[in-house]
């Protein structure tokens, strides 16, 4: 079983507001990134320490398990409440996600614990594959040791890595990491799309 995680919990500071709801062409963010993830996985839920503002999506929500302690705990509230042991975690602000990009993660899921992209020479942990019952103790270890960088479990486990070569196959434009965080990077989300070189699900 498949299991299909947004992170939405995040404080957005720098966007001042809700990312999750932003609208990008008249349609909150939220629902961009759901329509790109439909029939993904057998799953979808929702990380979220506000579950009223998501109910009308009907989409299960599960809150952080410390709300306000960063992205790992995100991340570990996702593996957590997750029915499947395959779990693509993505984030709520990524309006682009490519879907062939997400489906080959997947696909490469039995080889290592976590699947996850390296671009620009940095991982992307909110685009990734993890095996639930290889992750929780590697990130409760983590917690023990007070680390909670999102990557900082990634020293225990098996680490599959999507190098750039195969990205700029599945993914040219790398807009599938897009991510918005400021009200500049949702105007150049609009330009994007205004100028063809993007276009939504």
């Amino acid at each position: 079983m498949i299991t299909t995680a947004i992170q939405a919990g995040g404080s957005s500071s720098r966007m001042g507001r809700d990312k999750a709801f932003l609208k990008l062409k008249g349609k909150p963010l939220i629902e961009h990134v759901l329509q790109r993830l439909t029939d993904i996985g057998d799953e979808t839920l929702i990380v979220t320490n506000h579950p009223a503002a998501f109910s009308h999506l009907g989409v299960r929500t599960v809150p952080d398990t410390t709300p306000g302690a960063g992205a790992l705990v995100g991340l570990y509230s996702a593996l957590i409440a997750a029915r499947g042991d395959t779990v693509l975690v993505v984030a709520c602000d990524m309006p682009f996600l490519n879907r062939t990009l997400l489906a080959y993660q997947i696909q490469l899921s039995s080889q290592a614990d976590v699947v996850v992209p390296f671009y620009q020479d940095q991982y992307e942990p909110l685009h990734a594959v993890y095996n639930r019952k290889a992750c929780l103790p590697a990130i409760e270890a983590s917690f023990q040791a007070g680390n909670r960088r999102l990557v900082s479990f990634y020293t225990q486990l098996r680490i599959l890595k999507v190098e750039e070569s195969t990205l700029g196959q599945l993914d040219p434009s790398g807009f599938g990491f897009f991510n918005i965080n400021t009200p500049q990077d949702l105007s150049r989300a609009e330009q994007l799309i205004a100028d063809g070189k993007v276009s939504l699900a």
